[in-house]
């Protein structure tokens, strides 16, 4: 697995999500975010073109290296300075209360220890500040989200250990976030991979 998790799934992530149907969702969700910026989940860079003109930092976290490399002319076409920062210590190498916003899209669901890493982004967060989130989870539906529970194994091998079954909203909630606004809905596609969370939230 470690051949293809650090080789191939960055390369596929970034073909497979640079489509047009995420592109539209990516602008629509990420037009409020300002300011010092945390992205969680980095990956090739694919939210730099759609983030606005009021985002003067963006802090980029993320465990692949070929992300970065994926990442690198978006890096130079963004009209922001992108700084990465590591885990140090089993902390974001971040002071507390230091950026305006944090965002993570298509990410909790793969996080091994969302909870972790929901208390540091409440930790790093200005008081006042947002937690902007686009992620994919569980649906509402009785029989999707039965499908969804049957396959999870299955994605978690195939997707380097993401989950289609995870309760974003219950998850965030318990992270002692308060949920300003949310939607959920389908975008396109199959319905157990594509029932989306969508919204911002502020640290109680």
């Amino acid at each position: 697995m470690g051949f293809y998790e650090y080789q191939i799934l960055p390369r596929a992530i970034d073909w497979g999500m640079s489509g047009e149907r995420f592109s539209k969702l990516r602008r629509q969700f990420l037009k409020d975010v300002s300011g010092r910026v945390l992205e969680v989940g980095f990956g090739s860079g694919l939210n730099l073109p759609h983030y606005s003109e009021t985002v003067t930092h963006l802090y980029a976290l993320d465990p692949s290296q070929l992300g970065r490399r994926l990442a690198g002319k978006r890096i130079q076409r963004a009209p922001f300075p992108v700084e990465f920062v590591e885990l140090k210590k089993n902390r974001f190498n971040l002071a507390d209360h230091s950026v305006d916003a944090v965002v993570s899209t298509w990410t909790l669901c793969t996080i091994s220890d969302p909870a972790f890493a929901l208390n540091e982004i409440r930790r790093v967060l200005k008081p006042g500040g947002c937690y902007f989130f686009l992620e994919h989870g569980l649906s509402p539906e009785r029989g999707v989200a039965r499908l969804q529970n049957l396959w999870n194994p299955i994605q978690k091998c195939l997707a380097g250990g993401c989950h289609v079954n995870r309760k974003i909203d219950r998850l965030i909630l318990e992270g002692g976030f308060n949920v300003l606004e949310m939607k959920q809905f389908y975008m396109e596609g199959p319905k157990i991979f594509t029932y989306l969370y969508a919204g911002c939230a502020t640290a109680e």
